[in-house]
């Protein structure tokens, strides 16, 4: 019988809402102060499910701690050349302080050429590459907010990081990538030594087992197994998947990690739902305040 006990929670729900309401004293002092709200906006173009849900979270955060939310929606059909037109007109309305254009775009735009084309000042996704590269020289810029989400919990966990192994799976430029590079930096949480695993990595089973702290973004359904993790390992599931369950809606929501199994050898782990998830909007709120009070200080 293992020593070790169930692993403690990481709850990004609870995190997220004590961040939401530091967000709030914020900008109602803001406001106190005769100051606009920040404003905070979004492009959606098509019907996919995932993105509306997302959209509307946003909204309804946004709402929540007093930031104001606009979201432009534009059918499927949409061309390139108008989508670069409604980027333009919010790079120039003063009245904006930060948007996104969410994603997945329709396959007949170009999601590289789009995102280059949001200003950086106002990029609070945190995806332009003049805020990738800021982020990987340490410098002043927005992070995007999954990454930053993570980077958040183990901070405000108080989970160490420095001199640790870091084994993240998948090499996304949204998650993966970025979250390696910030767990990398001279900075605390940081001053890890990280290992980016992705689909060619061979030995995949061998390093992750050596993991200290394990940010699963592969996106694959339950792919981490307890023989997977090391005894007492953090581990970061960034995954989110509606799979079958004979249940009264028909699914449930599952992570990257086989939550049930993995949390009874693990140290620290993050729930699905009610995890990274959360932590990705108050990130988004956090860019959009300081895209606002940057704007403020540039008057």
């Amino acid at each position: 019988m293992s020593e070790f006990k169930t692993a403690l929670v990481i709850d990004g729900k609870k995190t997220a809402e004590t961040i939401k309401n530091e967000i709030k004293a914020q900008v109602a002092k803001l406001i106190d102060d005769h100051d606009k709200a920040p404003h905070l906006a979004a492009i959606i173009v098509g019907e996919d499910p995932a993105s509306q849900t997302y959209v509307a979270a946003k909204e309804k955060a946004a709402q929540s701690v007093g930031i104001v939310s606009s979201v432009y929606r534009y059918p499927e059909s949409l061309t390139e050349d108008e989508l670069l037109k409604a980027v333009d007109f919010l790079n120039s309305d003063d009245e904006v302080d930060g948007f996104i254009v969410q994603l997945p775009l329709p396959k007949h735009i170009d999601v590289d050429k789009v995102i280059a084309r949001v200003s950086p000042d106002k990029d609070v996704d945190g995806f332009h590459p003049m805020n990738v590269g800021k982020m990987v020289l340490g410098q002043a810029g927005f992070v995007s907010a999954t990454p930053a989400g993570i980077v958040e919990l183990l901070k405000r966990y108080k989970i160490e990081t420095e001199g640790k192994h870091v084994v993240v799976l998948g090499r996304s430029n949204i998650v993966g990538s970025p979250v390696s590079i910030l767990m990398s930096k001279k900075a605390n949480p940081g001053n890890a030594t990280v290992t980016l695993c992705h689909s060619k990595t061979n030995h995949l089973e061998d390093i992750m087992k050596s993991a200290d702290i394990l940010i699963c973004a592969l996106g694959q359904p339950e792919f981490v197994k307890a023989h997977m993790v090391k005894q007492g390992a953090v581990v970061i599931d960034v995954g989110i998947h509606r799979v079958e369950a004979k249940n009264e809606k028909g699914f449930k929501l599952v992570g990257d990690v086989a939550y049930n199994e993995v949390a009874v050898k693990a140290g620290y782990i993050t729930p699905v739902p009610g995890g990274v998830g959360p932590m990705t909007i108050a990130m988004l709120l956090q860019n959009t305040l300081k895209a606002h009070l940057a704007k403020l200080n540039a008057e």
